[in-house]
């Protein structure tokens, strides 16, 4: 990427000296917004098959999990040190007694350097936070807290099922305490201008936020939102559009923010909108690109921000 931004591959292979490689696993956890804790339906866009990775099966262990994993990243990416990646509906969401026993059964496999743990930011407390932080003492440990959006009437129209408060609030429990700390937003919700979310980037630049995974919205079948979309369309990114957007946004956030991901690629089968008919491999290189054209860098553009 010639350096115009804080990529997380190659931020892994200078902290590891190897390639380091996500090995995602599926350890059969639910959702406060699936099992009547909240709701029943989940978020609005919510379909985990749209990001579960098909080799991702919660009726095999964790460790049969990570080998198949393992052998398979091995193979294709000669990667030799691994994250394992917990990644399907919100994975600290059980007793803590539980949590340890699976994340120690994670980390207990061959080259395993660390944990990804995909959650919620109402799905943390003190003592899951401290059996992280004891993890982390030997372990990379990096929590992604889905936080979709800063705007709390965004969140309601996705039905969240919690505000951006308890967003700060879990950043504050997991701060300075040797997590790491990432953050998922969504781009193109209709509640939003594109200025508002442009503005997410000004807002996660003075926040403890270490990692950034960037979405656009995709209306995917089998949702609440596929379901409103069909009844009433209402505008999604433009393949060129989300280009500019994505190089705009990049732009306003702080340099030292790594980022995972630019963009969502839900299977064909399921994708409703937007339909680009790119590959992962030309959005990347059209992305970049882009960043060469306008001769563009992270953090070129920052707003640094009061709280």
């Amino acid at each position: 990427m010639n350096g115009r931004f804080n990529a997380f591959g190659p931020y892994l292979k200078r902290e590891f000296g190897s390639i380091v490689y996500k090995v995602n696993v599926d350890a059969g956890f639910t959702c406060p917004n699936r099992d009547g804790t909240l709701g029943v339906t989940g978020c609005v866009y919510c379909n985990n098959d749209s990001f579960r990775p098909s080799k991702c099966k919660p009726e095999l262990s964790i460790t049969e999990q990570i080998k198949t994993g393992i052998a398979y990243l091995s193979r294709r990416y000669k990667a030799d040190k691994f994250l394992v990646y917990f990644q399907p509906y919100t994975n600290t969401y059980a007793p803590v007694e539980d949590l340890e026993r699976l994340y120690r059964e994670a980390l207990s496999g061959p080259s395993v350097i660390g944990l990804a743990i995909g959650t919620r930011p109402d799905c943390v407390d003190e003592e899951k936070i401290e059996l992280l932080q004891e993890l982390a003492k030997d372990y990379f440990i990096l929590v992604e807290y889905g936080l979709q959006s800063i705007y709390d009437k965004s969140l309601d129209y996705i039905l969240r099922g919690h505000d951006y408060r308890t967003f700060l609030d879990a950043l504050r429990m997991t701060a300075g305490r040797g997590i790491h700390i990432g953050a998922h937003i969504i781009a193109g919700f209709p509640t939003e201008t594109r200025e508002e979310t442009l503005a997410i980037a000004d807002e996660l630049s003075n926040l403890p936020v270490e990692f950034l995974k960037i979405h656009q919205l995709q209306i995917v079948k089998e949702t609440v939102l596929a379901e409103q979309y069909l009844k009433e369309p209402f505008h999604t990114f433009g393949y060129e559009e989300y280009l500019d957007f994505i190089v705009d946004f990049i732009e306003r956030l702080s340099p030292e923010i790594i980022i995972q991901r630019l963009f969502a690629t839900a299977p064909d089968d399921i994708l409703i909108a937007p339909l680009w008919g790119k590959t992962r491999q030309q959005i990347i290189r059209d992305i970049e690109e882009r960043f060469i054209k306008r001769n563009a860098f992270q953090g070129s553009k920052r707003v640094c921000l009061r709280h």
